[in-house]
């Protein structure tokens, strides 16, 4: 399998609490440890960045999917919400909302456009079975 594309981060510092960056800079974000976990607050976290990662390849997907119908996709929206949360054995775990939003696109094809965008999105299928992933459509 050929790579079409390829980039890459680094974490330095104290994890949570140190600086990530692309090596090829440009991005770098100071990252902190959630209070809920016992931190300050201050800064992003990965929950954060995966959020913004999935939510923005899920919209593409999307895009795709509705032009790919002639469907109009304008002043469409994809909300990703990331849920860390420990399992009954003491483990870290994610789950996923997506929502996602249409305006110009009756609600039941909304909804098969979603569906298919799930089925296309190299999140979704990344964390298939994995993680917990619940895609809904909502009026915006």
């Amino acid at each position: 399998m050929e790579s079409v594309y390829t980039t890459e981060a680094r974490s330095t510092g104290s994890a949570r609490d140190g600086r990530a960056y692309l090596t090829d800079r440009t991005l770098e974000i100071q990252m902190g440890l959630v209070e809920e976990l016992g931190g300050n607050g201050d800064g992003a976290n990965p929950e954060q960045l995966f959020a913004l990662g999935y939510a923005t390849c899920f919209h593409q997907a999307v895009k795709i999917v509705a032009g790919n119908d002639r469907a109009d996709a304008t002043g469409s929206s994809v909300q990703a919400r990331v849920h860390l949360y420990m399992d009954d054995d003491g483990n870290y775990n994610l789950a996923i909302d997506i929502a996602v939003s249409l305006p110009f696109v009756e609600m039941d094809r909304a909804r098969e456009i979603a569906a298919r965008a799930h089925s296309a999105c190299p999140y979704s299928r990344a964390t298939r079975g994995n993680i917990d992933v619940k895609v809904t459509v909502v009026e915006q």
